[in-house]
């Protein structure tokens, strides 16, 4: 029988650390959103100050995605995880005691460095740990915590606002942080990609460039416009960066993204799917917050409470997931995923102020059991499209387009119903003045301070009018959200290969110390007959050479 790796008999124990340092990320992102309003009365920021402290965070984060996931390939994923925790925590710390709105942009970008280095490193040290008759297992559990992390973040935000003062909504990180740190230097092994493939730092200054740039137009989009002419120009530059970056790819003798895997549908089915499911969560939940609080009329707290629904049923249905495609196969669970996902969107378009809180909870669950079949299948097939030593690299294209989904989902979504809720509130402001007027259409919170200004019949009618208006807007935003995700379940129908990644025909016998263990050895992932000879021997050979990328 083959030996496992001494250290791979705390392989589970150091999941819950993986899963600890992710949902920290997570939830240190998340967990502003509800902050906002707080910000303005303590540190008198201005909304072009709260869209930067929020934003800063995403495009440091997603820029430097690829860039941190080589380095951790190249110099060891313990190492970038360690550090990566080490300058999150630092950000943490200083924006908890920040004193004004340009500190708090500063450290949130901080935080995005030290994000950009825990993320990749948690799914690329998964994959090492873990053989891969369980990785399918093992990273369902990974995609069920980092989208709970999501939902847990509001509840974290909300109840510590009450509680005590805004900067404890960064203070909480330090000693999750200080427990993963501990515990991680304790358990999780050293690995890098054994090759030693020199850097490409012309190939990671033109990705840094290019998916900052473009992440900054997608989000600035919906303040100036999608057809403003600087939307137009960054979103060019963005695109020549990106076909700069692209062609430097595809000539260099080592680079950091082979671009050419692209031409695997695994890879490309894959990564679509997490992008569209990631545009629909978003999107879906920057609406829903909104429609919780100003519509609902629930506080912070909440309405973070009244999404738990979407944590807990993520923590049971992704885990789930991997059993659904041995028997099933990647394909059609995905598909099936997205195609629940559709249907959860469609029960949230026809809410309305008067919908009751199980019908949401019900619609919730629906839209969470959807994204936890599809999303950790994808993450799975993205994964085993990449030789092992470039697990870094993979983990941060997952990452990669889970950011550029998420940002499109907001700046899409949100402007579509926002060009909705202005229409449909243009009766209710005729006589308003057009300071007045402007500020009603410019956000339901607007429209609802216009009317507390206005007062008595007519601060009412406008009231009713902003909140029907807003309702009607989110529901054709998430009809279109449903529409995206039932196209998304059409392309993996038709693009992602039927046969599991991971299960698929057994490889050969392989030398004592790889990651295999009984007496059939271990299962070659892509391998299946999907692969074509020359991938799966290349897969085969690199996952022999992991047992020596492994030090204790």
């Amino acid at each position: 029988m083959e030996e496992l790796h001494p250290e791979h008999d705390r392989r589970w124990w150091i999941l819950a650390v993986l899963c600890l340092s992710l949902v920290m990320i997570i939830v240190g992102n998340t967990v502003l959103n509800v902050a906002l309003p707080t910000l303005v009365r303590e540190l008198d920021a201005s909304s072009t100050e709260l869209q930067w402290i929020v934003d800063i965070y995403a495009l440091v984060f997603a820029g430097l995605l690829l860039t941190a996931g080589a380095l951790g390939d190249r110099f060891g994923r313990k190492g970038a995880l360690t550090v990566g925790l080490t300058i999150f925590g630092a950000g943490s710390g200083l924006a908890a005691f920040a004193t004004s709105p340009i500190q708090l942009v500063a450290t949130r970008a901080i935080m995005g460095l030290g994000a950009a280095l825990v993320m990749p490193a948690t799914l690329s040290i998964l994959t090492t740990v873990f053989p891969p008759r369980e990785r399918a297992r093992a990273i369902a559990v990974w995609a069920g915590f980092a989208g709970a992390g999501a939902a847990i973040g509001p509840i974290a935000g909300g109840y510590l606002l009450q509680h005590f003062w805004w900067g404890s909504v960064f203070l909480v990180n330090l000693p999750v942080i200080a427990i993963a740190l501990v515990a991680g230097n304790r358990i999780v092994p050293r690995s890098s990609d054994p090759r030693h493939v020199p850097l490409d730092p012309v190939g990671a200054g033109l990705s840094i460039v290019g998916l900052g740039t473009l992440l900054y137009a997608i989000i600035e989009a919906p303040t100036h416009g999608w057809a403003a002419p600087t939307t137009v120009l960054t979103g060019a530059v963005a695109i020549v960066i990106l076909a700069l970056f692209g062609a430097w790819e595809l000539r260099s003798s080592h680079p950091m993204l082979d671009l050419r895997l692209f031409r695997n549908p695994r890879l490309s089915a894959a990564s679509s799917a997490i992008m569209l499911v990631f545009f629909a969560m978003f999107g879906t939940f920057f609406l829903f917050t909104q429609y919780l609080q100003l519509v609902k009329g629930y506080t912070a707290l909440g309405a973070g409470l009244r999404t738990l629904p979407v944590a807990l049923t993520l923590m049971v249905v992704a885990p789930l997931s991997a059993r659904l495609v041995e028997r099933f196969g990647p394909r059609r669970v995905v598909s099936g995923g997205l195609t629940v996902v559709a249907g959860g969107l469609a029960l949230l378009s026809t809410c309305s102020a008067a919908t009751s809180y199980p019908q949401l909870a019900v619609s919730l669950m629906v839209l969470a059991a959807g994204m936890a079949l599809s999303m950790a299948p994808a993450t799975t097939s993205i994964m085993a499209s990449l030789p092992q030593g470039k697990a870094g690299v993979g983990s941060a294209v997952n990452d990669t387009t889970r950011e550029l989904g998420g940002a499109l989902g907001v700046a899409v979504l949100g402007s579509l119903a926002s060009s909705h809720y202005a229409s449909g509130l243009a009766p209710a402001l005729r006589g308003l003045s057009a300071p007045l007027a402007a500020q009603a259409r410019s956000s339901l919170g607007g429209a609802l301070g216009v009317a507390g200004k206005l007062g008595g019949e007519r601060g009412l009618q406008l009231a009713d009018a902003a909140r029907t208006s807003f309702v009607d807007a989110m529901g054709t935003a998430l009809v279109v959200a449903s529409v995206v995700a039932l196209l998304a379940a059409v392309v993996v129908g038709r693009f992602l290969p039927a046969q599991s990644p991971v299960h698929a025909a057994p490889a050969p016998r392989q030398a004592a110390g790889s990651f295999g263990n009984g007496p059939s050895g271990a299962l070659a992932p892509g391998a299946g007959p999907d692969v074509d000879g020359d991938e799966a021997a290349a897969m085969a050979a690199d996952q022999a050479a992991r047992a020596g990328a492994l030090e204790p």
